[in-house]
Order: structure tokens, then C-alpha cells, then sequence
């Protein structure tokens, strides 16, 4: 059985920077809405989001704060499509507009970055669905999460 990946692991890391690096603004979605550029600030607002420089409106429950976070952090199941993200973070309406590809894409990069060098206070910051979760819970979120949208476009 393959070991559960996660942005605390240099070697995911890796992988995710790897494939951020064959995205072009034209790469063709496989499901979705977004574009692949409108994918990469969507990315840049949700790893604003687990450090605390993007505020998001909470849409939890005790079910989705206990039971909807295991399934999603750690069944091993692809992501299904079309789950709505929180208005501040989706592209169509309240996230970052793109701008130039590759300053978007270095932007994702260094956040990357930052959420994975664990910033002090990452486990204070709530997830809009899950709440609060731990450092670890929030370096496997932003793996899967970069993931399942890497994988939106063949990446």
C-alpha cells in the first residue's frame, strides 16, 4: 500500500512542484470550470488560506469537522468533481484573477513553500469545511488538494 503523501515529505513536494512545472495556460481541463490559470490562483487562495492571509467564510458542521475530514484526509479515493470551494477562493467569484502565467505560478511555488515549512500558528488557522486541523492534517490537505486539481489538468 502506497504511504500516505503529504507537503511535510520532501520527496511530494517534489512531485507537486514537478507537475505544477508541465502546466501551461492553455493545458485543457479534464472536468471544471476553470482554466488552467484560473486553477493556479485558485491553488495561491486556498495555501493563502491555510497560512491565514486569505479569510474564508466557515461552511462546517460537526459531520464535515469529524467525518466528511477522515474520508477526505485519509481514505485513499481520488477526489470526486464538482465539489464547491468557499466563494473566496473560487475563481468565478470572490478569488484572485490571474494575471501573468508565470508570476502566478512562481507565486503557488513559493507558497508551497511557506506551507510546508509549517508556519507558526498553521494549526490555528480553520479550514472553511474541516475547521481547525493539525500542521500534519493541513500538509496532507494541501497535498491532496494540489492534487486533485493537478489531475483536473493531466498534470
Amino acid at each position: 500500500m502506497e504511504y500516505m503523501k503529504t507537503l511535510a515529505r520532501q520527496r511530494d513536494k517534489a512531485e507537486i512542484l514537478e507537475r505544477l512545472s508541465r502546466l501551461r495556460p492553455d493545458s485543457a481541463r479534464r472536468w471544471g470550470r476553470m482554466s488552467a490559470h484560473q486553477m493556479m490562483c485558485h491553488l495561491a487562495d486556498a495555501l493563502r488560506m491555510a497560512t491565514g492571509q486569505k479569510p474564508v467564510t466557515l461552511d462546517t458542521s460537526l459531520f464535515k469537522r469529524t467525518v466528511l475530514k477522515w474520508l477526505v484526509l485519509y481514505v485513499p479515493l481520488p477526489w470526486p468533481h464538482g465539489i464547491m470551494t468557499s466563494p473566496e477562493i473560487d475563481q468565478e467569484r470572490g478569488g484572485t484573477r490571474p494575471v501573468e502565467f508565470a508570476a502566478d505560478v512562481a507565486g503557488v511555488e513559493a507558497l508551497l513553500e511557506v506551507v510546508a515549512a509549517r508556519p507558526p500558528g498553521l494549526d490555528r488557522q480553520v479550514h472553511p469545511f474541516f475547521g481547525r486541523m493539525s500542521d500534519a492534517a493541513w500538509l496532507r490537505w494541501a497535498y491532496l488538494h494540489m492534487d486533485h486539481h493537478l489531475r483536473q489538468f493531466g498534470a
